[in-house]
């Protein structure tokens, strides 16, 4: 069973995400903001984690950048989800590192096509 980190500060995402991937058979963690999203994907070396960009403390891009450049953690893939889904926001997403990226409100179906792709 693959195990999926949810990153979200957003208790109404987290849910809404978790049950919909847990139905489909996913493992699911959770972290709350960027610095603890860091630290939990170099402990628990997820098969794929789900980043949110507006996070407190570390935001998002900063949490893919330094997972990306960690050794340790470099071969977790990672899906940036924003709200903003300027091409700018895209760009940068792919520029710290991301694996792929997706926006919010999330189209369940596309974004689990993207976690399939990339866990498989």
């Amino acid at each position: 069973m693959a195990t999926i980190l949810i990153v979200e500060d957003n208790e109404l995402n987290r849910d809404m995400l978790s049950r919909r991937l847990i139905k489909k058979g996913y493992q699911i963690e959770f972290a709350e903001d960027g610095a603890e999203g860091l630290e939990k994907i170099g402990k628990l070396q997820p098969d794929l984690v789900l980043m949110d960009i507006g996070l407190p403390v570390m935001d998002g891009w900063e949490a893919t950048k330094k997972a990306k450049e960690s050794p340790e953690t470099k071969d977790v893939p990672i899906i940036a989800l924003t709200a903003h889904a300027l091409e700018q926001d895209r760009e940068k997403a792919f520029d710290v590192g991301a694996d792929d990226f997706d926006t919010k409100p999330v189209d369940f179906k596309r974004l689990l096509e993207k976690i399939q792709k990339l866990i498989n």
